[in-house]
């Protein structure tokens, strides 16, 4: 997933904030909230953890890093990939050499979409920060690990809207 495509949304307690792109997520906060409101909880929309956000001007006054090696004309940055010696041979001999075949792997990966596992671990992951102390937490998991949804909706009946409606946004994704 793209930076630019990249989604979440910001919880102050059970309510929902903001939902969007980082940056949109970040302006409505300080715009709507230009004092300090508390414990503000941003999640990945992709992965239900928690994200940061720098708000309130602070990342407007960070310098922006220096180029990093590669072909930044083509806006490609080097990176660092690690892989055992056969790996790296295996790479090697496929059409167009290692980034190539690295880079059609990726692509292949990404259109294969998200699936039910990463749909039910992103609820998870949102659920274990926001929702561990609720009625019929235990349960809910337990339900939504063995693919119930009847009884995981019976689970979450009775939390709050914004919640309710977060978790159900996570598993239909």
């Amino acid at each position: 997933m793209t930076q630019a495509s990249r989604t979440v949304t910001a919880f102050l307690g059970d309510t929902q904030l903001a939902s969007g792109n980082p940056e949109s997520v970040t302006r409505t906060i300080e715009d709507r909230y230009p004092t300090d409101i508390g414990a503000v909880l941003v999640f990945d929309d992709a992965t239900g953890r928690l994200s940061d956000l720098d708000y309130w001007t602070a990342a407007a006054e960070t310098p922006a890093p220096a180029p990093a090696a590669g072909r930044p004309r083509l806006g490609v940055k080097a990176r660092e990939v690690t892989l055992l010696p056969r790996h790296w041979d295996w790479l090697s001999a496929q059409p167009g050499g290692a980034s190539a075949a690295l880079r059609r792997l990726v692509e292949a990966a990404s259109k294969d979409g998200s699936s039910a596992k990463q749909h039910r671990d992103a609820a998870y992951h949102f659920m274990s920060h926001l929702c561990g102390d609720r009625p019929g937490y235990e349960e809910a998991l337990r339900a939504l690990y063995r693919d119930d949804d009847a009884a995981f909706a019976e689970r979450i009946a009775d939390w709050p809207g914004d919640v309710r409606r977060y978790i159900m946004r996570l598993l239909a994704r």
